[in-house]
């Protein structure tokens, strides 16, 4: 992009960390990922089949083992000490089917093994345990990856426009962001709306896809192989993870019948719900801040919106549970092929590379779940470069 360009380029909104007032230059990123690529060690790219494995079956064995040991909660004659230790069940068995979800999300880029059998078998096996369509959701994984930061293509998490939220037009709209009651920025009811979002944005995808999808397509769905998100040559990738699906809920209702409906709620729908509510969670604040904006088909490039990302850390723990996809992020989009053992290695040569266009921010998660949320309603109908407002 020329000076005359960048001149040119109409920003919309104001990026508060920046202090910056509204209309005032954005500078867009321009980098190379090739260049990248050449900096960083040719060892970062080797995908090890076996230590992958290694880091499934350690994952699998987390899963059988915090199973096993909740089996034993039932057996505590002290109710309130039973209270305690289901959440913490609750809470370590969906950090460790995250880091397990991690794993088939590796699948799905081909970075579990250099054999893309390998992948594609480990990935529909596992996923299917976890009731999600492998195919179906690598396929529209991809175009998330490929229309990253657009406005408007972009599959996860699209910005509203101005126009769907019922405000007035901006020339007419004296407070910039529409009127506000008092109740609805209230504390309390965003933390509600936040928390319905966390736990119904994962099957609202899966069933309907994304919100922000204007298709007059009936039924649009990861389940739906006819539908417009899939070529035809995918129809039998999607019958078969829908298959997949099919199988383990078949095997949850057998175990249902066996050990009860409220063993099955307790031991995989509560860890299944939580899992999701963290992968939502990981999906939306890596790419959704107040200082991140949205590019429009003017200057968006596919390199310009991977660096529309920012690297968030989850603390020590979780880092290492969840294969570091939150504090090594942005890498991920860069070179999505880099096995998850290599990552933060990787990164570091990643941050030399992009300077002051690398992204990290380790406020606690909460409060960056929280401020994103409140402070990111919607962006601008018009604007190369639009930021987010309230």
């Amino acid at each position: 992009m020329t000076e005359n360009e960048k001149k040119a380029v109409k920003v919309v909104g104001t990026a508060p960390t920046m202090n910056k007032k509204s209309g005032e230059e954005w500078e867009i990123a321009e980098i190379s990922i090739r260049e990248i690529r050449s900096i960083i060690p040719a060892h970062c790219f080797e995908r090890n089949t076996f230590r992958s494995f290694a880091y499934l079956f350690k994952d699998l064995f987390y899963v059988g083992a915090l199973v096993y040991c909740a089996s034993s909660i039932g057996n505590i004659s002290f109710a309130p000490l039973r209270l305690v230790l289901w959440p913490v069940y609750w809470f370590l068995q969906s950090a460790v089917c995250t880091g397990l979800w991690m794993i088939c999300h590796e699948c799905g880029h081909q970075a579990f093994s250099s054999s893309k059998v390998l992948c594609d078998g480990v990935g529909m096996v596992v996923h299917s345990f976890m009731l999600v369509p492998y195919y179906s959701w690598a396929i529209t994984h991809g175009k998330h990856h490929n229309t990253i930061g657009h406005v408007t293509r972009d599959k996860n998490h699209i910005p509203k426009l101005r126009s769907s939220t019922g405000l007035p037009p901006l020339a007419e709209d004296p407070e910039i962001d529409g009127p506000h009651s008092i109740l609805e920025h209230a504390p309390f009811v965003e933390l509600l709306r936040l928390s319905f979002f966390l736990f119904v944005a994962w099957p609202y995808y899966m069933l309907f896809h994304t919100p922000g999808d204007t298709t007059r397509e009936r039924w649009v769905s990861h389940f739906n192989p006819n539908c417009f998100i899939f070529d035809k040559s995918q129809y039998w990738q999607v019958v078969q993870s829908i298959i997949g699906v099919l199988i383990m809920l078949g095997v949850l209702i057998g175990l249902g019948s066996i050990y009860g409906l409220i063993n099955i709620i307790k031991f995989y729908i509560i860890p299944h719900i939580l899992t999701h509510a963290w992968m939502i969670t990981i999906t939306y604040i890596q790419h959704t801040a107040p200082e991140l904006p949205h590019y429009d088909s003017e200057v968006w490039s596919y390199q310009r919106g991977v660096a529309l990302t920012v690297d968030r850390s989850y603390g020590a723990f979780l880092d290492h549970v969840f294969h570091h996809i939150g504090d090594t992020h942005f890498l991920h989009h860069v070179v999505h092929t880099i096995p998850h053992y290599h990552t933060v290695e990787a990164t570091e040569h990643l941050k030399k590379a992009l300077g002051k266009h690398y992204r990290r921010d380790d406020t606690p998660i909460y409060k960056v779940l929280f401020n994103s949320w409140t402070k990111c309603k919607f962006v601008e109908n018009e604007g190369a470069v639009r930021f987010y407002k309230n």
